[in-house]
């Protein structure tokens, strides 16, 4: 990675010598300038933040709605609903079903289809409800004493003691979203529905440089290549410490709980 930070921020002819270099080659920002100039750049990013944000709370919250439930001793049908997403971790529809079903619902060249159809993951649910389980039950009795009812003790009592594991599966949830190539690549036709990773690709393979980079890079520069890979990678590095600290305790008492 600091390669890639260091032939971004050199000239064009100094990362065109090639070979592994620590410093940057005759220190330029040009790189940089021809990037954010681009609207496919600003484009990409908009995409890449609609699915990164939208997808990682819509995906949080039903992974928490669905795994609730589960810890419920008395609730009907609980071992049958486990055993239905267990499944799913072992067998798929494949990769052709799930495109006609994509299409078929209107998904297809839709931000949606990067939403939508990843919602829930199997995984996460069991670790979600490995963490749930581990809550002490006097909390929820207390609460329904009080007269708080079911919806009211999730989002106020339950949720909020679950931060750790929560931010966990948010922050796999945006990596994931985040770097999402293949399914931005199946279902996205539009360039202007493209997210960074699908724009990378076309940057990397010449397929587009001319069109949004522009003149500078009209042909293939590594140092422009490097520009979009770095800023691609900010955003997930600058949230990435705010959520550390409840990262490691949420990965720990999911991995240690049953």
């Amino acid at each position: 990675m600091w390669h890639e930070i260091s032939m971004s921020l050199s000239s064009m002819e100094g990362a065109l010598r090639g070979g592994f270099f620590l410093w940057p080659r005759e220190f330029t920002l040009a790189a940089y300038e021809a990037v954010l100039k681009s609207q496919y750049i600003w484009t990409a990013y908009y995409n890449t933040i609609f699915t990164t944000v939208i997808g990682t709370i819509l995906s949080t919250l039903l992974t928490a709605m669905t795994a609730y439930p589960l810890i419920k001793a008395r609730m009907p049908g609980k071992n049958i609903l486990t055993f239905l997403i267990l499944f799913t971790m072992l067998f798929g529809g494949g990769l052709i079903p799930t495109y006609l079903l994509v299409k078929n619902v209107g998904l297809v060249n839709s931000l949606w289809a990067l939403i939508i159809p990843s919602a829930i993951s199997a995984y996460n649910v069991l670790i979600m409800r490995s963490f749930f389980a581990s809550l002490p039950a006097e909390l929820e009795e207390s609460a329904m004493i009080d007269g708080a009812n079911p919806i009211r003790i999730f989002f106020r009592i339950i949720l909020p003691l679950s931060m750790p594991v929560v931010a966990t599966i948010a922050l796999w949830e945006a990596v994931g979203r985040w770097n999402n190539f293949f399914g931005a690549l199946i279902y996205l036709n539009d360039k202007s529905k493209y997210t960074l990773p699908v724009l990378i690709r076309d940057i990397i393979n010449g397929q587009e440089q001319a069109k949004a980079m522009g003149d500078l890079a009209a042909s293939a520069t590594d140092s422009i290549i490097a520009a979009t890979i770095v800023l691609s990678l900010l955003p997930i590095l600058c949230v990435y410490p705010f959520l550390q600290k409840y990262f490691v305790k949420g990965v720990m008492i999911g991995a240690v709980k049953s």
